[in-house]
C-alpha cells in the first residue's frame, strides 16, 4: 500500500497555494477588522454602569458634602446642598460625555 502509485502523492497547484494564502490574508484582516469594531458585552454592559454610578453618585455626594457645610459650617440650609447637587449633577454630565467620546474615539 505505501508503494501504491494510485495513492501517491500529487503535486500542488501553486495557484490553489496562492488561493489559500489569499484567503488567510482576508481572513486575518477581516477578523482584526472585526475585533476593532466590536465592543464585547462584558465591556458594554461595565461601561453602563459607570454611567449608572457617576449619574448617581457625583449628585448624592454634593447632597452629603452641601448638608455637611450647610448644617455644621454655614448655617445656610439648604442652600448650598441645592447648589452642589446641581453643580455635581452638571459635572456628571460633562464626566458621561467626555468617557463617551473616549470611547467612541
Amino acid at each position: 500500500m505505501a508503494n501504491d502509485p494510485d495513492n501517491a502523492p500529487i503535486g500542488e497547484d501553486p495557484q490553489i497555494d496562492s488561493l489559500e494564502q489569499r484567503i488567510a490574508a482576508a481572513r486575518k484582516t477581516e477578523d482584526a477588522r472585526i475585533a476593532k469594531d466590536h465592543v464585547p458585552y462584558a465591556d458594554a454592559r461595565s461601561g453602563a454602569v459607570g454611567i449608572a454610578s457617576t449619574m448617581v453618585g457625583y449628585p448624592l455626594g454634593g447632597i452629603i458634602v452641601g448638608f455637611g457645610l450647610d448644617r455644621f459650617v454655614f448655617g445656610t440650609t439648604p442652600w448650598i446642598t441645592i447648589g452642589l447637587m446641581f453643580l455635581a449633577f452638571i459635572a456628571a454630565c460633562i464626566q458621561v460625555v467626555r468617557s463617551n467620546s473616549n470611547r467612541a474615539g
